[in-house]
């Protein structure tokens, strides 16, 4: 049995968004492989990673509060399925908490999560196993069945960096499914961002009575990094300068997903501003590519040589210059 979700991040079933937003974040800080060198650190890390991902996604928890971890195996047209069979069956009775998924009648009994469906076997139900493809595993009954019913698409995540999301590429990726882990070699555009999915023909839940199977879909989650922030197509790091450098504007090295570049620094540059490097953001394969913002971060030497503080000791004598006044009177803007 898989964790579940809400308590993988330590919240209440009914936490709002920014409850938990908070606790993804906190989670992911402490965990992420970069900074917690702890071997279980990882894989609390992509737990925290799949778990917001789904309870923040209001269909996505809205199908695992009723299914459980089997919420990916149900289609996303379920309501509609259940709606039109309760249509022809003239209703069914609401489900008692806990149980399995296969109820003794072969429909569908719920199994913890907000309540189901049960009692569909029986005369006059709904089978649950004809509007749903026999995704739950319940054996399967072939009588009343009219023809091939193609299988559920199901969804994957696939966490990325930063790096890989910029580089694109082959990968290989092994998921766990009902009948055992299964390896796939997967193509990622070049580009992808967060929330894209890649399509795997064919991969998904399998048919009955020869129909097709689904398609497997692998959401891109791309995982925090300690240097850059995507959002969207942009990239966001910040670039520590000297003050001279500020003051008398240079010609500085910044890091990019893709590499190093350069970037010039007008001068009289204040923290705070942010140098737009156009096209070295993420890659699009379909049109423009992001832009790569540099937020200034002007740093001071820790400790000083005797000469620094003559040079800083002779530039505060002479230099009529006031940050706050300057705050004050401009609010701020260079």
């Amino acid at each position: 049995m898989a964790r579940d979700y809400y308590e993988v991040l330590g919240v209440s079933r009914d936490a709002g968004s920014d409850e938990l937003q908070q606790a993804y974040r906190r989670l992911a800080r402490a965990n992420h492989p970069d900074v917690n060198k702890d071997p279980a650190a990882e894989e609390r890390f992509k737990e925290a990673n799949e778990a917001y991902s789904v309870l923040s996604d209001p269909e996505q928890r809205r199908r695992y509060d009723r299914f459980g971890e089997n919420y990916r195996q149900v289609p996303e047209d379920w309501e509609e399925r259940v709606g039109a069979g309760r249509a022809r069956s003239g209703g069914f009775r609401a489900g008692r908490p806990g149980g399995g998924y296969a109820s003794p009648g072969g429909g569908y009994a719920s199994e913890g999560y907000g309540g189901g469906f049960e009692g569909f076997g029986g005369a006059g139900g709904v089978d649950i196993e004809d509007l749903f493809g026999g995704i739950f595993g319940g054996g399967g009954r072939a009588r009343g069945r009219s023809g091939p019913v193609a299988g559920a698409d199901q969804e994957a995540e696939l966490p990325l960096t930063v790096e890989e999301a910029y580089r694109g590429g082959r990968r290989s990726i092994t998921l766990e499914g009902t009948a055992g882990p299964r390896s796939y070699t997967v193509t990622i555009p070049r580009g992808v961002t967060d929330g894209q999915r890649i399509r795997l023909s064919g991969e998904g839940g399998s048919g009955i009575n020869g129909g097709e199977r689904g398609d497997l879909y692998l959401v891109v989650r791309i995982l925090p990094h300690p240097r850059f922030r995507v959002q969207g197509r942009d990239i966001y790091v910040d670039l520590p300068l000297a003050p001279w450098e500020a003051a008398l504007g240079a010609t500085v090295p910044v890091p990019t997903p893709g590499g190093e570049t350069k970037v010039t620094v007008p001068a009289g540059t204040s923290t705070g501003r942010r140098l737009r490097l156009r096209g070295e953001g993420m890659p699009n394969p379909k049109g423009r590519p992001g832009d790569l913002q540099a937020e200034v971060k002007i740093m001071v030497p820790p400790r000083l040589t005797d000469r620094e503080r003559e040079l800083f000791t002779e530039l505060a004598d002479v230099s009529s210059f006031d940050p706050r006044r300057e705050v004050a009177t401009k609010g701020g803007e260079r």
